[in-house]
């Protein structure tokens, strides 16, 4: 495999391991507090990466849990109750950190909670990262995520489509959709470049917050961008392409299935001023 993450990659040079916070509501979690949590799997979160104890897009990630809170559990608690939470984790853990914001329902799973059971909020911290070189190798699947907006947990599909991709000699998983359009990877976005423009690809998927740090971020600094179907076979007329998560803004994808994908710096560079131009900010 060409890109593979490894541990080592996920964690700055010179940061050092810490111990891990994992919060409930503001204050450390018990087995209590976990136990019924281990086997559940109706929830959703977001992902972030902290630095200097900020956040690049803490607004969309906030929109993101209420907008999910809404669909899943029909109410979304107040934003400034999350960002204290946010703040109890992050006061509690080192300066630059990973950080997993997971909201869920105490009713559980296979219930229907009333409006009286309000949604709670389990916080875990981790080392920084930063995502793994590349470039990388993305096997193609077809496969649809069930509500597609909502980054909700217990996605078997993710991680087997992983590994049969890593089976097969890939790095990753990339998703098309029933009509044959590329849509999403396995825990990324997909952006494309025609040499002068960057291209996002037109299906259903999540709208990842580091998609929307860049999209707003190209439009300040004057870059094109477009919304087009993206297949297969239109996939030779580009000149580029990367995924890109929480952890990183662009890594190089140089082959999709059995298409080859030429180098493409001068796209990696865009991404990256983009994403370097977005404002850090204090939960």
């Amino acid at each position: 495999m060409s890109g593979s993450l490894t541990p080592s990659e996920q964690r700055p040079a010179g940061d050092t391991m810490s111990e891990p916070v994992v919060q409930r509501n503001g204050r450390a979690a018990t087995a209590g507090d976990l136990t019924p949590l281990a086997f559940a799997g109706y929830a959703h979160f977001t992902a972030m990466q902290v630095r200097g104890g900020r956040v690049r897009g803490l607004d969309l990630h906030l929109e993101r849990l209420r907008l999910a809170s809404v669909k899943l559990f029909g109410q979304a608690l107040p934003d400034d109750r999350v960002r204290s939470h946010l703040r109890a984790a992050l006061e509690a853990g080192p300066a630059d950190l990973s950080l997993t914001a997971t909201v869920y329902s105490p009713a559980g799973e296979f219930t229907v909670a009333g409006a009286d059971v309000e949604p709670e909020v389990l916080v875990r911290t981790g080392p920084a990262a930063s995502g793994p070189e590349g470039p990388l190798t993305l096997a193609t699947v077809e496969h649809e995520r069930v509500l597609p907006a909502v980054k909700h947990v217990g996605e078997v599909a993710k991680t087997y489509f992983l590994r049969q991709a890593v089976e097969q000699g890939f790095d990753d998983a990339a998703f098309v959709d029933r009509r044959g359009r590329l849509s999403e990877a396995s825990i990324w976005n997909l952006a494309f470049w025609d040499g002068s423009a960057v291209v996002w690809p037109e299906a259903e998927m999540l709208g990842g917050t580091t998609m929307g740090i860049v999209r707003r971020q190209l439009d300040r600094l004057g870059i094109p961008q477009r919304v087009q179907e993206v297949t297969l076979a239109g996939l030779p007329a580009l000149a580029g392409a990367v995924v890109m998560n929480s952890w990183t803004p662009g890594v190089a994808v140089h082959r999709i299935g059995s298409v080859p994908l030429p180098e493409a710096p001068s796209f990696l560079e865009v991404l990256h001023r983009a994403y370097q131009a977005e404002p850090l900010t204090s939960p």
